[in-house]
């Protein structure tokens, strides 16, 4: 059998349903991660061939040993992955030690990582970008914003989320950000844009071809909702529109992303913006080159009538997937809470009317609680009007 080392399958918590899908199209799944192996789930148990625990995953060595382990076990490895931002860089320098064929190594990843780098990427599939700069001396740094005009975005040149984002409306703001900006952290900065973030979500078969492509609208932005403790909604569109399937695909191309699941953000223009781009129009934000946070695949797959674990599996097994068109398709929304509020509403209120239209609830990991909120609630819809009425019943607060 073909051999698929899963880095960390054990998190996000639905990881498994990728481990489901693999073993089904031939491979050996073979699991590295900190977690002992009587505390993984019985589906993630029942679908890996077998499990490496490292304990300390910190220890790069100690991977290395793992992937060693399976190697003179099970033979040639062709695949290492981990679809986890937070692993993708060692997921790369696994490959470059095991020589593993499939997926981006070391040097390709930056295009991937530095939000400054994937513009280069974006600008040569054709498609405008932010002005920006890297953040050096402040006197520099004005220079800059004369130029664009306040308000400037400033955020780590790597990393998600939205943890040391700063948005800065004055010189008062600049200040303070050179007060608190870490010394050990390189930060862009970008003109402010004032728009949606739309994503163009899917999976890219070995020629960089999309073969499933979905779309996810997210009303606020992560950063407002992080730092004003907002409780997130967003929703999975039943159709990618037009003029981002087209930029999107573009995008992958350019890219030159292979047998990956891809989450690409772009902001939706509210305004126009002078010289540079019309209300409505697509622009580039960043991108990440696994599946997007929290549940969303999940979504993914509600909306579409689709199951996206099988498609990855397929192209990563196959080279490519079989495209279905005739599906039924609905807008997929996920609403959610924080414990630290109360609600007018109760869970139980929303089970009850709501329950024939939702497909899935439970709680974020305590991780992405910041970002997410605790408790969600993820249902269907055939309009806007009535995904718009849970959004209100679900977060309305008693205050």
């Amino acid at each position: 059998m073909r051999n698929f080392v899963f880095i960390s399958p054990h998190f996000p918590d639905y990881f498994w349903c990728f481990v489901k899908a693999l073993r089904n199209n031939g491979f050996n799944v073979l699991g590295v991660g900190d977690c002992p192996y009587d505390s993984l789930s019985n589906e993630l148990k029942e679908y890996l061939t077998e499990y490496y625990c490292c304990y300390d995953m910190e220890n790069f060595d100690r991977e290395v040993e793992a992937v060693w382990y399976f190697r003179n076990k099970y033979g040639e490895i062709e695949y290492i992955e981990s679809m986890n931002e937070y692993w993708l860089e060692r997921d790369a320098r696994l490959r470059e030690i095991f020589d593993v064929k499939n997926g981006p190594r070391p040097n390709e990843l930056v295009y991937w990582q530095k939000k400054s780098l994937m513009k280069e990427k974006y600008k040569l599939a054709g498609l405008k970008t932010a002005k920006y700069t890297l953040v050096g001396e402040k006197e520099d740094l004005l220079k800059f914003i004369k130029e664009v005009g306040y308000p400037v975005f400033i955020k780590p040149n790597i990393g998600v989320g939205a943890a040391g984002d700063y948005k800065i409306k004055n010189e008062d703001d600049l200040n303070a950000f050179y007060k608190e900006k870490n010394p050990y952290i390189e930060y862009i900065c970008e003109q402010f844009l004032s728009g949606n973030i739309i994503s163009f979500d899917g999976i890219a078969d070995e020629n960089s071809e999309v073969v499933f492509a979905a779309s996810n609208f997210f009303p606020p932005s992560i950063a407002n909702i992080v730092q004003n403790k907002k409780d997130l909604f967003y929703y999975t569109l039943p159709n990618v529109p037009y003029k981002l399937l087209e930029a999107g695909k573009k995008a992958i191309k350019a890219f030159g992303v292979k047998k990956r699941y891809f989450h690409l953000e772009f902001f939706m223009l509210t305004e126009d913006i002078p010289g540079f781009a019309k209300k409505d129009e697509i622009i580039p934000l960043e991108t990440n080159m696994r599946p997007a946070g929290g549940y969303t695949p999940h979504m993914i797959n509600f909306a579409n009538s689709a199951d996206t674990f099988e498609i990855y599996a397929e192209v990563v097994a196959n080279g490519t997937a079989v495209q279905v068109f005739h599906r039924d398709h609905y807008f997929c929304a996920c609403a959610s809470r924080r414990d630290e509020f109360r609600y007018l509403h109760s869970d139980y209120d929303i089970y009850d009317r709501y329950q024939s239209c939702l497909k899935l609830c439970g709680r974020y990991a305590d991780v992405l609680s910041g970002a997410m909120g605790n408790r969600f609630f993820m249902a269907l819809f055939t309009n806007e009007k009535d995904m718009e009425i849970f959004r209100e019943y679900v977060e309305c607060r008693d205050e």
